[in-house]
């Protein structure tokens, strides 16, 4: 039989952690690489765990879950977020596909709320997310956010759901966006790319239009139009900090 490794990070996840380890106690292995949460998320994870690991510094998205995956021993390895879970049908298929292995990598889709209330429109569903894996094939882009899980095996598709609680609160939602925005113009300025005030507000507009409008956000009623809104605010302060981060680097004339 082959083994699953499921790996996670985590910084101060306290409402998250123990639902989502608690979806995946039927695994043989659970990896936590824990960026110095103070909120006693590492504690609550050593009750599912011996393998919790605490890391100080924070690389980015993507070098932390290679962190993780650095540690996983498993045939097969899942990866989560903290306020993700898997669904007793989502348990059963990944069984299934690890046993008939006519892939090395699976997409699974995942049914996310957004304050409360399933999305079932602008961009989030379906939302298929690359999350199943044979350990050694693949790894994911050293990205500080939105990173990428890297490979060059065929890819198969699961059917049941990957479940996805995110940003219960609005004070989520603004602190999220400032780290992310953060985080997205520092990866954008690695990559070469500029931003600019006109790019800033170009970018914000076309990002509300086709998540309320053109993948049919609005369908969603308030909290569709809510989202869609956060996504342009999102955009809009990355291009800015973009702009910032540019005019920093160009040389001081004297």
């Amino acid at each position: 039989m082959s083994r699953l490794s499921v790996i996670i990070i985590t910084k101060n996840e306290v409402e998250n952690i123990r639902a989502c380890l608690e979806s995946v106690q039927w695994v043989d292995e659970i990896i936590v690489v824990d960026a110095g949460s103070s909120d006693g998320t590492a504690f609550i994870a050593r009750k599912f765990t011996d393998k919790v690991y605490l890391r100080d510094d924070w690389p980015g998205f993507g070098r932390q879950k290679n962190r993780a995956l650095a540690h996983a021993s498993g045939d097969w390895v899942l990866s989560l977020d903290a306020d993700e879970r898997v669904s007793p049908a989502l348990h059963k298929e990944i069984l299934l596909a690890m046993s008939r292995a006519d892939h090395a990598v699976y997409r699974i889709p995942r049914q996310s709320w957004f304050l409360g209330r399933r999305m079932r429109h602008g961009g989030w569903s379906p939302d298929y997310v690359v999350r199943l894996f044979r350990r050694g094939g693949a790894h994911f882009s050293d990205d500080l956010v939105h990173e990428r899980l890297l490979h060059d095996a065929s890819t198969g598709t699961l059917d049941a759901p990957l479940l996805h609680y995110s940003y219960r609160t609005l004070d989520q939602v603004l602190d999220k966006m400032n780290q992310y925005s953060t985080a997205g113009a520092a990866n954008m300025r690695e990559k070469g790319r500029h931003g600019g005030l006109g790019a800033a507000v170009g970018h914000g507009l076309w990002s509300f239009i086709k998540t309320g409008l053109l993948r049919g956000g609005f369908l969603d009623g308030r909290e569709g139009l809510i989202l869609a809104i956060a996504n342009a605010q999102g955009t809009y302060y990355r291009y800015l900090k973009l702009m910032y981060l540019d005019e920093q680097q160009r040389p001081k004339n004297h």
